[in-house]
This record gives C-alpha cells, structure tokens and sequence, in this order.
C-alpha cells in the first residue's frame, strides 16, 4: 500500500475564494515592501564590507569556542567556517574568519588583529593567521548590483521560456507568481532582520527554480485539459488540472521540506539561513504555483482557439517530416 498525503482523486474548488487569496498575497507584499523599506536588508559581510582571516591550527576547529573567544572583543557580526581540503594534512585544520566592517574604516586594525590572535591562541594553541584580506565598500556595492541583476535577468528568462512554451498569459501568470515569491522572502528577511548574503542570493535562484518547475506541471496539465475538454469553462478546467496534479505537489513540497527542515535543525549556525529561506520558498512558492500563476490566468483567459492551432502546427510538421 502507498503512503498517500493526498487523495488520488480530489475535487477542490480553488477559485471559490480567489479574491481571498489575492487579498492575502496583496496584503503580505504590502508588509514585506514596508519592512523593505522602514527597515531594510540586515545585509552580511558580503554586502557590508568587512575583514576575512584564514586561520591554521594544529587542532581540530571548534567553531562554538572561536566564536567566544572573539565576542569579548565585541567586533559585531563575525562568520566563522571550517575550511575542508583532501590536500591538507592530517594536522592541518583550516577556517574561515569574517568580520564585519567597523565604523570608520573598512577593516579593522594591526592592533586588532594581534589581539585576536591572542584570543584564539588561548583555545587553540599555536593557531597562525595565514592570511588577512579586508572587503571594501565598492566591491560590497558592485556585489549587490549583481546579486539583483541575477535575480532579474533569471525572471526575464523565465518570461520568454514560459511565452514560447505557451502563451503570454501563462507566462505573465508565472513571472507574476514568481515575483511573488522572491518580494515575500525578500520581505520576511527584512521583517525579521536575519542576515541577508551571498547565500540568500542563491536560495532566491533556487525558489525561482522551484516555484517554476511546479508552475510548469500545472500549466502543462492545463495545455493537455484545454485540448481534452474543449467545452469546459476556463475555470473548470483549471480547477481539474490542479487537482490531477495536487498529489504530485503536496508529495514533492513535503518531501523536500524534511530534508530542509533536518538540515535547520542539525546544520548550524553558518547555512541557517540558506535554508531558512528554502523553507519559506518551498512554502510560498508552492501555494503560489496554485493561487497566484493560476488565479493570474484565470483573470487574462486563454483563447480557445490556441489549442487548436497547436494541433494544427503539430500536424503540418508531421507531414513535412513523413
């Protein structure tokens, strides 16, 4: 017998309360642009600027007791990373040492630096400061400046897969959905002030991904219904293909989130946040998938004819092939 989350056979009505669901989607982005804006992104070394130091020590790397010994120095935020590498030796362990920009100036002082080296030295004896590299301003900014160009151009690039694939109306239905997802996640790390880097900028590209892959499920199950049942109205036959495929959703979304939800729990301090964000991501871009892209749809229509003059197309090329 197979574990079911969801009946093969269901039969809900999603576009019963659709102004519900606009409405709250409406009222999240709201809340998400204001905290954007009253108090914006609690942006990490990456964006901020700051000072890296790569440490070697005889001993293995406790990240708990390196952070302790350099929070007495009250320098801010501090990220620190055990560096892994075959080519090490077996008494060679390697980290990563970020520290925010201070006021005034881009990196912190010689001073600084010895007394850190000090600090550490009391719980990992021996401990040398292989190499100290600082972070400025301009390269924090051209960072940021990427970091949205990527975003947006892998939007633009869903735009015109999803217009080629379908129509325009199924693609304003995805970007629209997948818009969504990035200013809500957007929105929830400024509401809430987790710290926002480089990481953060890959999760984004992921829920892209995600939240597209199961807007394409639906809306290629939407293509096949509208072929099938040429005399159901446009909402009757978006409510079937959803339900067809609500199983495979639900499944995927549940399954991907007990990776993510073990990887919070037990993968520490240092990807807490990447996967923060997948969290919300799998969340909201699964509901989006459903409510957003396909309420969007409803809302433009989809000529009827369409489906016709793909069969049509389909059949000439068979013909130039034979």
């Amino acid at each position: 017998m197979r574990l079911r989350l969801v009946p093969q056979e269901t039969s809900f009505d999603f576009f019963g309360k659709a102004k519900l669901w606009l409405g709250l989607s409406a009222l999240l982005l709201v809340i998400g642009i204001a905290s954007f804006a009253l108090q914006g992104l609690n942006f990490g070394i990456d964006f901020r600027g700051g000072t890296t130091i790569r440490t070697e020590a005889s001993e293995p790397v406790d990240v708990g007791a390196y952070r302790d010994a350099l929070a007495v120095h009250q320098l801010g935020d501090i990220s620190i990373t055990e560096v892994f590498d075959p080519a090490f030796d077996d008494d060679q362990h390697v980290s990563q040492i970020r520290i925010q920009a201070q006021e005034g100036g881009e990196a912190i002082s010689g001073e600084m630096i010895e007394q850190l080296n000090q600090s550490l030295d009391a719980v990992a004896p021996g401990i040398k400061f292989a190499a100290v590299e600082s972070v400025g301003p301009k390269v924090s900014g051209e960072l940021i400046k990427t970091a949205v160009l990527a975003v947006a151009l892998a939007i633009a690039a869903v735009l015109v897969y999803i217009w080629l694939r379908f129509e325009w109306q199924f693609a304003l239905g995805a970007v629209a959905a997948l818009v969504h997802d990035v200013v809500l996640t957007i929105g929830v790390f400024a509401a809430l002030q987790i710290k926002f880097d480089l990481a953060i900028i890959a999760a984004l590209l992921t829920i892209v991904g995600y939240s597209l892959n199961d807007t394409v499920v639906v809306f290629d199950r939407v293509r096949e219904n509208l072929r099938r049942y040429k005399k159901k109205d446009l909402a009757e036959v978006l409510n079937l293909s959803i339900n067809e495929t609500l199983s495979r959703t639900v499944m995927t979304s549940v399954t991907t989130l007990l990776a993510l939800i073990s990887l919070y729990v037990l993968g520490g301090d240092v990807i807490r946040g990447f996967v923060f964000a997948m969290i919300w991501g799998v969340i909201v871009g699964t509901y989006s998938s459903v409510f957003v892209a396909s309420t969007i749809l409803l809302k433009l229509g989809v000529k009827r004819d369409w489906s016709k003059q793909a069969n049509t197309t389909g059949n000439q090329f068979s013909n130039i092939d034979a």
